[in-house]
């Protein structure tokens, strides 16, 4: 969940390291801190909140160090103080560490390293790490690398560290287990980070460390090793990444450069995923080509999709699709609760995990369950994996076999946006193929869905700047308002929760979305003059029954907000306000509805005046439980 980065090189550190922080603060914003060494000794600076007040702090300061780690943290272990702020060191103040993840023993190796004289100075788990690096040099261990590689074999849970000292000032050692780290190839100089945008605008050639290997950074090179102390030839890779993906390009925030950039992603969707001209490719006897092999599709008798947040509102959309395109049985799961109360094992099952960055602990933990648990077990219980994510490169990448990448390129808004429609597109893809391979529906009746979807980016486009102006009026008159309620229905029943959560996430608003048929079960007490309430109708099978259930809400005072055409007599006479979408096939609608519940959401906030890009107690990459 945090960010580290790190830096050895002939430059000065602090500020490659600001701004590689800077790059990696979605990450986490509780606290910020950096260190390197000077003149044999370690210089720490720290401070509480955003970046910019360790940028402030370290404007008093001049290090003209040229090696250094710094870190933005997401609290887990001790309260956002400066205290708690890595980097962290050891008694005698020679040993700097920061950390991603969670070290589960720490009690443990807290307790004994007391015993031994150790003095503790914050609540954290990580401080355990510099205090057993420098027992370590002490008792048995003759350099840096071993000492860190002796102490990773004392801990329990998942971590990325990073790890300098006053004693061994050409020397940058980092860690990975469970957790992502990257390094970078540059110049005489080599930089370390939780992802690529902290230093995709120093070099691209990188080399991502798997689970269990331990990196040693020098002037002169990188030497990879294992926990076990083995040397490992590793070869970096060529990113295709722009510097200029990561700045906000004349936008206020990266959030709504982000919503503007999802007709392009659609785009970049179609054309991997749909062969150009909609005839059937030789290999797959298909318009679609995932590139995943013909015998992936066989035998499937039923799904599972585990994913946590905006990623489980994509997997729902998903299932719609899986059930009614291809006559597959598919269920989605929150994977926290599923890796703890999994499904019975059923034969030739697939199980797909969804996951914005590859990295999220939840998702990751319920797959390499589904995988244990069917290892040794007769061919039709074997795992069938599936990862859909933004990164495969990423955790997920190496745990699965098969990868559908979602090609939205970097997203540094918390609040996803653009990685929402690119998951929908993967699942439209999946969908059809399945369909294809299946035969659940006709080959014309493909082409005509794949045709209507090369048709949604100039719709998105279309709508946009009308979507922007109405919702930004709204904003002025809900900036106080307490409460809100999404309803949609069939496909567009996860659009309201997406747009729900996407209020709650930014404007922390309580927000709610409910399948509009459930309204008057309970939940339609909670309706007055005081509860908008947002209603998806898009012409289709269930249109009417949306706009009875909004008559409901309306006859209970509640301000309603319909996202709708805005070619429906009818719909404009019922909803007091009109966020329009293009008129489109109802099965393509949650690429269109979704947009402007994210441009209100984003629009509330940002007249609320809140911190858009990274909402409180929020990270973009859930890496810990």
């Amino acid at each position: 969940m945090c960010g580290i980065v790190g830096y050895i090189g002939t430059q000065a550190a602090t500020e490659i390291l600001l701004a590689g922080l800077e790059k990696l603060e979605y990450r986490g914003y509780d606290s910020a801190g950096i260190a390197t060494v000077w003149e044999g000794d370690v210089h720490c600076v720290r401070a509480k909140g955003k970046l910019h007040n360790l940028r402030s702090k370290l404007e008093q300061i001049e290090t003209p160090s040229q090696i250094g780690i710094g870190h933005t943290r997401w609290a887990t272990h001790g309260k956002p103080e400066e205290y708690n702020a890595h980097p962290h060191m050891d008694t005698a103040m020679r040993i700097a560490v920061v950390q991603n993840g969670i070290i589960e023993n720490y009690r443990d190796l807290r307790e004994e390293l007391k015993q031994k004289g150790h003095q503790f100075r914050s609540e954290t788990d990580t401080e355990v790490i510099p205090h057993l690096i420098a027992e370590l040099l002490k008792t048995s261990a003759s350099s840096l690398l071993e000492a860190v590689q002796q102490s990773v074999n004392h801990l329990e849970g998942a971590f990325a560290i990073a790890v300098i000292s006053a004693d061994y000032p050409d020397e940058l050692i980092v860690v990975r287990q469970q957790a992502p780290l990257v390094i970078g190839f540059g110049q005489g100089e080599f930089f370390c980070a939780s992802d690529t945008p902290a230093i995709v605008s120093h070099t691209r050639a990188v080399l991502a460390l798997e689970n269990g290997e331990i990196a040693r950074l020098t002037p002169l090179g990188v030497e990879v090793y294992n926990f076990a102390g083995d040397r490992l030839k590793k070869q970096p890779r060529m990113l295709n990444l722009n510097p200029m993906m990561v700045e906000k390009q004349g936008f206020k925030h990266f959030m709504l450069k982000e919503i503007y950039e999802q007709p392009g992603v659609v785009r970049a969707s179609l054309e991997a995923y749909f062969s150009s001209d909609g005839n059937a490719c030789q290999a797959t006897h298909s318009p679609i080509n995932l590139g995943l092999p013909t015998e992936f599709y066989a035998d499937i008798e039923q799904i599972q999709i585990v994913a946590c947040g905006t990623s489980w509102h994509a997997a729902l959309v998903g299932k719609y699709l899986l059930e009614q395109l291809a006559g597959i049985s598919t269920q989605v799961h929150y994977a926290s609760e599923y890796r703890y109360a999994p499904s019975p094992l059923i034969p030739n099952t697939l199980i797909i995990g969804v996951t914005q960055s590859g990295e999220t602990a939840d998702t990751l933990a319920a797959l390499a369950m589904e995988k244990e648990r069917r290892q040794g077990k007769e061919n039709k219980y074997q795992a069938r994996l599936l990862g859909i994510t933004n990164r495969p490169e990423s955790s997920l990448g190496h745990m699965v076999p098969h990868i559908i990448n979602t090609l939205a390129g970097i997203e540094i808004g918390v609040a996803a946006t653009k990685t929402f429609i690119a998951q929908l597109m993967a699942f439209y893809a999946l969908a059809l193929e399945f369909a294809a391979h299946r035969q659940t529906i006709s080959p014309d009746k493909i082409a005509e869905i794949i045709e209507g979807l090369r048709h949604v980016p100039k719709e998105i486009e279309a709508n946009l700047e009308t979507q922007e102006k109405l919702t930004e009026h709204l904003a002025h008159e809900f900036a106080e308002t307490q409460d809100f309620i999404f309803l949609g229905r069939g496909i567009n029943f996860p659009i309201a929760l997406e747009g729900a959560l996407k209020l709650k996430e930014i404007s922390y608003i309580h927000a709610e979305g409910y399948p509009a048929g459930e309204m008057k079960h309970g939940p339609i007490a909670l309706l007055d003059a005081k509860v908008p309430v947002v209603a998806i109708a898009v012409p289709g099978t269930v249109y009417e029954k949306v706009i009875s259930n909004a008559q409901e809400a309306k006859a209970r005072d509640s301000r309603l907000i319909g996202v709708t055409p805005v070619k429906d007599g009818e719909a404009a006479e019922i909803f007091n306000d009109l966020l329009p979408v293009s008129s489109v096939d109802e099965l393509l609608s949650p690429i269109l509805t979704v947009v402007p519940l994210q441009l209100l959401a984003y629009h509330i906030a940002a007249r609320r005046g809140l911190d858009v890009d990274q909402p409180r107690n929020l990270a973009k990459s859930v890496t810990v439980e």
